[in-house]
């Protein structure tokens, strides 16, 4: 009996060890990978890693990491404008990425993903710069421009159209959808004041649908869907063979 339980506590010991050695190993490599994706993506800040899935120490021995996650803020996406003054990249707030199947070279210098889907934030205010800026004219003596936009509930924009005329002004909310076509999202007018259809509608509509390219996301995900939410628009990624570095 004694011999058993000298037995079980090497067990017990070796096994609490080959925990602690594994876990420290994970977070040298979640380090490791946030400052290689870092350096490859170009970030201004650190992204944060997590390796998901025990045993790591397996994992590493395979070449494959089953599950992992990488949040990052502040993200300069490429627009793909070419007009002079134009913005060439619009801030991605916030990017949430969930990465399977990610295989790594033996010297960890590349890894690619077999499945990556996540969700990327673009503030009312960065979007608001896709939006024609500065008063319009719609017809002779009046004028029109988009000052803001908002949640309008129900996963629609709310676009706030100011028209003036004959030195008067009035805001108009205008209910908006959001879609993705490729990697630009649009957005368009459900419907517009019965005053201004009457007026013109299509010049009207050149101000208030307007669309925004975001392009060269981290790995080259793609745009999925795109809905409107509280603090900006919440669009869905997702990719296959996502190469994360090298």
């Amino acid at each position: 009996m004694r011999a058993l339980r000298i037995l079980l506590i090497v067990v017990v010991i070796l096994g609490g060890l080959f925990v602690l050695v594994d876990r420290v190993a994970v977070y040298f490599a979640e380090n490791e990978a946030a400052d290689k994706l870092r350096t490859t993506e170009n970030l201004a800040s650190t992204p944060d890693v997590s390796i998901n899935g025990f045993p790591f120490l397996t994992q590493v021995a395979s070449g494959e990491l089953d599950d992992v996650e990488i949040g990052i803020k502040g993200y300069e996406a490429d627009t793909g404008s070419t007009a002079a003054g134009a913005p060439k990249t619009i801030r991605v707030d916030d990017i949430d990425a969930h990465m399977k199947g990610v295989k790594f070279s033996g010297d960890y210098s590349s890894a690619t993903a077999a499945t990556a889907t996540g969700t990327a934030l673009v503030s009312y205010d960065e979007l608001l710069k896709a939006a024609k800026s500065g008063p319009t004219q719609i017809i002779p003596g009046i004028t029109a421009e988009v000052v803001g936009l908002s949640d309008g509930g129900n996963g629609k924009i709310k676009v706030e159209v100011k028209v003036r005329a004959a030195g008067a002004e009035q805001t108009y909310p205008v209910l908006s959808s959001v879609t993705v076509e490729g990697s630009t999202v649009k957005v368009h007018a459900d419907s517009l004041p019965k005053l201004v259809v009457q007026l013109a509608e299509s010049r009207i509509r050149a101000i208030t649908d307007f669309q925004q390219t975001i392009d060269q996301l981290p790995g080259d995900v793609r745009l999925d869907k795109v809905e409107a939410a509280k603090n900006g628009v919440e669009i869905t990624v997702k990719g296959s063979d996502v190469k994360l570095a090298g």
